[in-house]
């Protein structure tokens, strides 16, 4: 486990950088901010229910599979990834993430519809003969590139 206030950003970035390219998941340990529910009566006596935040930090672990990293307007670096144990996307600040431990499997998960093109999960991986055949077709599988004759 890596532990990121021993390391720089720039270091942290790069391991995650690196999961996203291989596919490979992430444990984070991550300081999300505590919500409350909280329920009243409006003036015309309907219950109404709000979520509030409270401030306070508590320590979080999620498997997450991270597909893409971006910065805010504000600066803030943030990771888009997919939560194994919801099976949701989430944000996660960099800024927040305390530890992370960065898995050698491939990402089970779905990945939520973008404008970009995001390659399909593979299958679950059950044996090292599948991973090997899996690799090997990615490896090997035919592209289609326009290829222009030079002229002489």
């Amino acid at each position: 486990m890596r532990i990121t206030a021993k390391q720089t950003t720039t270091k942290t970035l790069t391991d995650l950088y690196r999961s996203l390219d291989r596919r490979q998941p992430v444990t984070v340990t991550y300081l999300k901010e505590e919500t409350r529910e909280v329920f009243a009566v409006n003036s015309k006596g309907v219950a109404t229910r709000r979520t509030i935040r409270t401030g306070r930090l508590i320590e979080t672990v999620r498997t997450i599979e991270p597909y893409q990293i971006a910065t805010t307007k504000a600066g803030e670096i943030i990771i888009r990834a997919m939560d194994r144990e919801s099976g949701e996307a989430r944000t996660f600040r960099l800024d927040r993430i305390h530890a992370y431990t960065i898995h050698r499997t491939a990402y089970t998960v779905e990945r939520p519809a973008d404008d970009t093109t995001v390659a399909p999960a593979p299958a679950i991986i059950r044996s090292t003969n599948q991973l090997i055949a899996l690799e090997l077709g990615r490896d090997y599988t035919p592209t289609t590139r326009n290829r222009t004759a030079l002229a002489a």
